[in-house]
């Protein structure tokens, strides 16, 4: 019933350790979810193989990013493993206006830049069965040499250290699992008293 909503998109953020399964996560998500759309980050390090700029990521030179920081462009940015990453502020606010709602999948630098911006979101983050598990699923992707997982999981060790400063906490052992956990913080914060339509409240019981 979408008269039911004040018209406001949800924000929200999902943040985890390199290996911990929120991309594929956030992806599979916004697949199975109505009105659920992926903000696009920007990002300076090069393109995975069968990633797709403007689909993935807008793939972009450190001068241009720089610009955009400059220009104050980024709703949040931070460097994460020699690379920079950020989200356009103007997109954002655009989805939401919109009634979009938009979920992000962000570093726990960038997560807590936007809680200070838009404490309204539901921050979520995602955490591996174990630090051998995680170690096992990056050596899995055979996508990094040895000294970029030894980096990779010190990251881990700092970015988990943040995990109270989020609402939620879901833990990825079982891919359906952890995604049926996110489904359902989904489904609640859209009940949450502040995106319900006050008017159509009032107009439907209360005679208003």
């Amino acid at each position: 019933m979408t008269e039911t909503r004040n018209g406001k998109g949800l924000l929200i953020v999902v943040s985890a350790p390199s290996g911990a399964g929120k991309t594929s996560l956030c992806q599979e998500l916004t697949r199975t979810l109505p009105n659920l759309t992926h903000s696009i980050s920007y990002t300076t390090r090069a393109p995975r193989n069968g990633e797709v700029n403007g689909k993935d990521y807008w793939f972009v030179s450190v001068e241009t990013f720089e610009k955009m920081v400059a220009e104050r462009a980024f709703a949040e940015w931070a460097r994460v493993h020699q690379n920079l990453y950020g989200t356009a502020l103007a997109t954002l606010d655009d989805m939401r206006n919109k009634g979009k709602d938009v979920i992000l999948d962000i570093d726990t630098q960038g997560a807590m830049q936007l809680r200070e911006k838009m404490p309204d979101g539901a921050y979520i983050f995602i955490l591996p069965p174990s630090m051998e598990i995680l170690e096992e699923r990056l050596r899995k992707r055979q996508s990094d040499r040895e000294d970029e997982i030894q980096r990779r999981m010190a990251k881990a060790r700092e970015e988990i250290a943040a995990y109270s400063s989020y609402d939620y906490i879901v833990v990825n052992e079982e891919f359906q699992t952890a995604l049926a956990e996110l489904k359902a913080i989904v489904t609640a914060e859209k009940c949450k008293v502040a995106y319900i339509n006050n008017s159509w409240v009032d107009t439907t019981f209360l005679g208003g």
